[in-house]
């Protein structure tokens, strides 16, 4: 770390501190823990990634900056309570990167693929949790994760001790099988408790098709999303311009505008 990064650092680990002083703090921060300020980490993470998609390189400098300070947040409560500081988690995540890198720190290897690496990072994070007492091929996936993002990680944890389609086309008939199900149960008259339980099923099946497919899910909806976005601006401005009324136009109206839309 060069002298002017350093002192960056060591000027935001000093205004973190003074922030949690308990004479001279601020009332806000002094209040928060880890439970807190947890929610607050989610959000800034979601905000880098969101930043990283618009490709505005002076956004994602401002949310990365924003995402560090959460870890700063976390580790001082964490030095108060005498649990550790900054300076160890630093530690431990060098120690981490260096011990699952033996292929770049240890004895060299050539001809690495990164599929080949991928494999080796997961043994080597299975053998972490095993020793950690996280036993079972689903441990240590994260409640907090988006829920396609956890359903894609536990079918290839799942698929890694063999239990997983043979080819894509298996995936694709769980994908249409759950799809019925969740009509049939639509059609019969089910509780929604029973509806939400199939369409669940059908998410998840979903996630794992994308996983054959090798495309992120997560990722593939956020641009949906996006583009949702895009396209229904545009039918704003259009019934602005032509001096309309959202709640009163028809779904022939609404149909129009939205192939227009598109084709903007």
């Amino acid at each position: 770390m060069d002298d002017s990064a350093k002192s960056a650092l060591e000027r935001l680990l000093g205004i973190m501190r003074r922030l949690r002083d308990p004479q001279a703090g601020c009332p806000w921060d002094l209040e928060q823990t880890f439970e807190t300020i947890a929610p607050h980490t989610l959000e800034e993470a979601h905000e880098v990634v969101d930043a990283i998609s618009r490709g505005e390189p002076g956004a994602i400098r401002d949310e990365l900056g924003d995402l560090l300070f959460q870890v700063v947040f976390h580790a001082q409560i964490a030095q108060e309570r005498g649990w550790f500081g900054f300076d160890e988690v630093a530690e431990s995540i060098g120690t981490k990167l260096v011990r699952r890198h033996p292929h770049v720190f240890g004895e060299p290897v050539t001809g690495l693929s990164v599929a080949d690496q991928t494999r080796a990072w997961d043994d080597l994070k299975a053998v972490e949790r095993e020793a950690a007492g996280q036993s079972g091929a689903l441990a240590g996936v994260a409640m907090s994760l988006p829920a396609l993002t956890r359903a894609t990680k536990l079918g290839r944890r799942a698929g890694r001790v063999g239990f997983d389609w043979p080819d894509i086309d298996g995936v694709r008939a769980k994908v249409d099988e759950e799809r019925r199900e969740l009509e049939e149960a639509i059609e019969g008259g089910e509780s929604i408790e029973r509806r939400a339980e199939e369409l669940g099923d059908l998410l998840f099946a979903t996630a794992n098709w994308s996983r054959h497919l090798g495309i992120d899910p997560e990722a593939a909806l956020r641009a949906a999303n996006r583009k949702f976005e895009q396209r229904f601006a545009i039918m704003e401005a259009l019934v602005r311009e032509r001096g309309l009324v959202l709640e009163e136009l028809s779904l022939e109206a609404w149909e129009a505008l939205w192939a227009e839309a598109k084709a903007r």
